[in-house]
């Protein structure tokens, strides 16, 4: 099975990708949550571009890295769930949840460091919030997220299938809940017991600081209700809220270049965790 995934997961992984934004962009079209401030020809195409220039940057750099540490680990008894005794089932969805539980306190870290906020700022740049807002992320935030699941594979001793499950559906869901989709208010009520929705993600992207600062999580509700950073609704609503930060909101600030170059541009601002009034 571990031969399989690590032969096949290129293409699990784009297969996945291609059909859940198919599926979320004919969603937003068909029953969208808001009115577009831009519209999609404006936006697609640098926020698609930096997808594909993540993807052939980490091809090049760590190619199957991550997966092949999986399955090395699985082979030679590494890692802390390769040490206790518990049967296949229980480690893969023990293994899926705290790497769950990893990403949320990741994305926690990346708003409470000045230098990690300034590579994460650019995702919350994004004047828009719809499918291509979850995989709009900056090069540098990409790299430096791929060594921190080096470093939990090899640490907790994840196994393979856990961790292309894992992938695949942190991958689905940030699409999911990045979406501009209209839910009825009892399923999103329903579904966000379990699940981040939309509409619950969608207050991290407000512009106010203390809104920004809350809905951490990707997959799993349960981190930001239990660690105190859940925030049910936007002040504003969802109609009326403003998208994005309070720098960066020239039109021309949505091209590639200039996307790719924010990090290293002004100061890291007011939003990261901590700061009081620095500007």
């Amino acid at each position: 099975m571990s031969d399989f995934i690590l032969a096949h997961e290129p293409t699990i992984r784009l297969s996945g990708f291609v059909g859940i934004f198919a599926a979320m962009a004919l969603w937003e079209f068909l029953s969208p949550r808001r009115a577009p401030s831009f519209p999609r020809w404006r936006r697609w195409p640098s926020n698609l571009a930096i997808v594909a220039l993540n993807t052939v940057l980490l091809r090049i750099l760590l190619p199957g890295f991550a997966l092949g540490i999986a399955i090395a680990a699985e082979r030679n008894g590494w890692g802390l769930f390769n040490a206790i005794a518990l049967s296949a089932w229980v480690k893969f969805v023990l293994a899926v949840i705290l790497l769950d539980l990893a990403i949320y306190l990741q994305h926690v870290m990346f708003h409470a460091v000045p230098v990690l906020w300034r590579f994460h700022r650019m995702h919350h740049s994004d004047l828009d919030f719809d499918v291509t807002t979850g995989s709009r992320f900056h090069t540098g935030e990409i790299i430096l997220s791929a060594g921190y699941k080096l470093a939990l594979v090899s640490v907790l001793g994840v196994p393979a299938a856990s961790f292309v499950v894992f992938e695949v559906a942190l991958n689905a869901t940030s699409m999911f809940n990045h979406s501009n989709v209209r839910l009825p208010d009892g399923l999103d009520r329903v579904l966000r017991l379990v699940l981040v929705t939309p509409d619950m993600h969608r207050v991290h992207h407000s512009v106010l600081r203390e809104e920004t600062n809350s809905n951490f999580g990707f997959n799993l509700s349960c981190w930001d209700r239990l660690l105190g950073t859940y925030s049910a609704q936007p002040s504003a609503g969802h109609v009326a809220m403003t998208i994005g930060l309070d720098v960066f909101r020239e039109p021309d600030q949505l091209r590639l270049d200039r996307m790719l170059v924010q990090p290293f541009v002004g100061a890291a601002g007011r939003y990261p965790i901590g700061a009081r009034d620095r500007l």
